[in-house]
């Protein structure tokens, strides 16, 4: 039996166990499933423009798409390899399996349903997602014309018998499987049709009105173009999903060679999803079936279009009335009072910018600059992600084509960047950049520029921290912090990072960071029982801290306890939340949101009281690259940063920090039971809804974070306070 088909197991011997576990954490897996309906609720939600809508949807699948690919995979490998490793809540991979299928099969039918919604709203505002039989004689030509010309040419028929084995489909491959007759005696033949994943999915017809066709309703409309003088029986649309994890082997002696096969391996990984269209003719359906051996994958009929992930196609239908107003970022005030020249700025006072609302464009001048300056001798730069066109690939070459000493931390592990990765490091290798790929066993997902300037009183190192990756284009959408800082000690700190990375060389103490693995965790705890301690000596205590995932059982584990102590806990997590807020006697004191919206919440910030109430200016503030999950603190290198200048420190607790912490407009609150809700606005005075907060808007809206001391002094910026602070 397939084991993501069958039922939840048996309760075994250990049951009161895993019902005990269960009532303390939240599966990893469902609270994933759960955050990826609150990014399919968008696509529903009608305050939004209808392509950001529909882009929402698109987002949810592509997600779901992953997700299945990687978590769904892992788990069947573990079922039906024996392994009956339990999660954080105590249920085995085939317990999960069972529960994950009911959650994903919902969520496929509500996206259907979104995408029902969102095509007849859509269709009223001109753009039509349209069934071949829906248009005239005139368009239908057209589309007869195009399939003739623009398609047919792409694809190939590959028949299915004993002289032509089943083609192997590629991972997120779609095709169509044709049932045929030719004469009344000869038997049934089956052909199979690949969508060329080079040929667009959706075909847009000429003319002002938006009409869009999916291209497999061409090759199914017109298949007897394709066939000629065969009878067409039947036919059936599929899309495969494949494993697409990779295990590093640790005696791997070359890692570049290894992820290379291993990419290779990967699009032929094992069937986890098999995803067919309602009216699928039977026997193509069985012969899907046996042929990407079902019982090993799941099987889902879909009421609606397959493949979802796609319509970010149609959302580039110029339609500015559809999409939110647009938005540009601002060039960081402090850099500009400079003339442009970023070591200055730096050099005069630590600075954090706030991406989107200040455009990522600072980094990359960081970096161009410190390519082009003479006085620049030594640059070194981690790249996790760093996007197709990369301009800071580009900074580093010219750096090391100018004859400055520049070193690259290029982590090959990043899960779907390893193909682009391995580009980038040949690339940069050819200018003459030393790369180094880290650890075998841990990735290296810290976000550091190290970069060493020769000046008049001495050589001088300037520091980049990030909470996200050196990608221009995620930089527009993900909301993260850098800072830049020339304090001596965290360059020293920063240089020690690099040398653990490429020399092996373990610090044997840091100034002022913390590195994982070796002491990011322990740093946590320690300023978490601190709290602890002042709670129960009757001091305030309090911790916020913003996260896109929490599910490390230690971590969680002392937050409880922080909690049973009085400690007053505020988390904003977007994503993965395996801790249970909110729970009696567990966790009373902690309150847990996530906020879902425009821009995705990216950034990574600790704050502890510190003996004050909370925001203050007495709080001990820390940016990471780290969330908290195991893969952070116990296998990744990572950083955790403090704010120790006063004006960074205020930043992002009194402006960042808080604003997360007030928004109600885009959050969800998540309730003792695991799941979530709509935080609710409070009703205004004439009975109805208020005005909430958004926290989006508040930073579009507002003068970035390098100028917001004056603008907030001249009281151009609306101070941000909790509702119970003294005016």
């Amino acid at each position: 039996m397939n084991a993501f088909t069958q039922g939840a197991a048996e309760p075994a011997e250990g049951g009161s166990a895993a019902a005990a576990a269960g009532e303390r954490y939240v599966n990893r897996e469902l609270s994933w499933l759960s955050f990826n309906r609150r990014v399919l609720a968008e696509s529903e939600n009608e305050r939004y423009p209808l392509l950001e809508r529909l882009r929402f949807l698109s987002i949810s699948a592509s997600n779901l798409d992953e997700f299945t690919m990687i978590r769904v995979a892992g788990l069947e490998g573990q079922a039906n390899r024996g392994i009956e490793t339990t999660a954080i809540d105590g249920l085995d991979p085939r317990q999960q399996l069972a529960a994950i299928r009911e959650q994903v099969l919902a969520v496929e039918a509500r996206q259907q349903r979104a995408l029902g919604t969102l095509r007849g709203l859509l269709a009223d505002e001109g753009i039509l997602i349209a069934e071949i039989d829906q248009l005239d004689d005139r368009q239908q030509a057209w589309l007869e014309d195009y399939f003739t010309t623009d398609i047919l040419p792409l694809i190939t028929p590959q028949a299915i018998d004993p002289s032509h084995p089943f083609p192997f489909v590629a991972n997120l491959g779609m095709g169509v499987l044709f049932r045929l007759k030719r004469g009344r005696r000869q038997a049934d033949l089956v052909e199979m049709v690949l969508i060329p994943s080079g040929a667009p999915r959706f075909v847009r017809l000429p003319g002002k009105q938006a009409v869009y066709v999916a291209i497999e309703k061409l090759i199914v409309r017109y298949a007897a173009q394709l066939f000629p003088g065969f009878k067409i029986l039947g036919d059936g649309l599929f899309r495969v999903l494949r494993d697409s994890d990779i295990e590093v082997e640790e005696e791997a002696e070359d890692l570049v060679r290894f992820f290379r096969t291993a990419i290779q391996r990967r699009r032929r990984g094992r069937a986890v999803l098999l995803e067919l269209d309602r009216e699928c003719d039977p026997a193509a359906e069985t012969l899907l079936r046996e042929q990407f051996d079902v019982d090993a994958a799941m099987t889902i009929k879909s009421e609606g279009m397959l493949g979802l992930r796609h319509l970010d196609a149609i959302c580039a239908e110029p339609r500015p009335d559809l999409k939110f107003a647009p938005f540009s970022p601002r060039y960081p005030e402090r850099i500009l009072a400079h003339d442009g020249d970023c070591f200055s700025a730096i050099r005069e006072k630590d600075i954090v910018i706030h991406h989107p609302y200040e455009s990522f464009e600072v980094v990359v001048d960081f970096l161009h600059q410190a390519a082009t300056d003479p006085a620049v001798v030594s640059i070194k730069q981690t790249l996790y992600r760093a996007g197709d066109q990369s301009p800071v690939i580009a900074a580093l070459i010219d750096a090391a084509q100018a004859g400055k000493a520049v070193t690259a931390v290029v982590e090959l592990k990043a899960r779907f960047d390893e193909e682009r990765n391995i580009r980038w490091a040949t690339e940069l290798e050819r200018a003459g950049v030393q790369v180094i790929y880290g650890f075998m066993e841990w990735k290296t997902h810290a976000k550091v520029s190290l970069v060493v300037r020769r000046e008049e009183d001495g050589y001088r190192t300037y520091c980049h921290f990030g909470t996200g990756n050196y990608h221009p284009t995620n930089a527009r959408i993900y909301t993260d912090l850098s800072y830049f800082t020339a304090d001596p000690a965290l360059g020293r700190d920063a240089a020690k990072l690099f040398n653990f990375v490429t020399g092996y060389v373990e610090p044997r103490g840091t100034e002022r960071i913390a590195i994982s693995p070796l002491g990011l965790k322990q740093r946590l705890f320690e300023l978490i029982d601190r709290e602890i301690a002042n709670a129960r000596a009757g001091k305030p205590a309090g911790i916020w801290a913003k996260l896109n995932a929490i599910t490390h059982r230690e971590v969680i584990d002392k937050l409880y306890e922080a909690s049973a102590a009085g400690v007053e806990i505020q988390l904003v997590v977007r994503g993965i939340c395996s801790l249970r807020a909110g729970v009696p006697g567990l966790s009373e004191n902690i309150q847990v949101k996530s906020i879902i919206g425009r821009f995705l919440e990216h950034s990574r910030i600790w704050a502890f009281a510190n003996g004050h109430r909370l925001p203050s200016k007495h709080a001990q503030v820390y940016l990471t690259s780290a969330d908290a999950m195991s893969r952070n603190l116990d296998r990744r290198v990572e950083v955790m940063v403090p704010m120790v200048n006063r004006t960074v420190h205020d930043q992002v607790l009194d402006q960042v920090m808080l604003a997360n912490i007030l928004d109600t407009e885009q959050s969800w609150l998540l309730r003792p039971d695991g799941q979530y809700e709509r935080m609710r606005v409070p009703p205004g005075a004439e009975g109805g809804e208020a005005e909430g907060f958004n926290c989006h808007d508040y930073f579009m809206s507002n003068p970035s974070l390098s100028g917001r001391g004056a603008a907030l002094k001249a009281g151009a910026v609306p101070k941000l306070r909790l509702e119970d602070d003294p005016a």
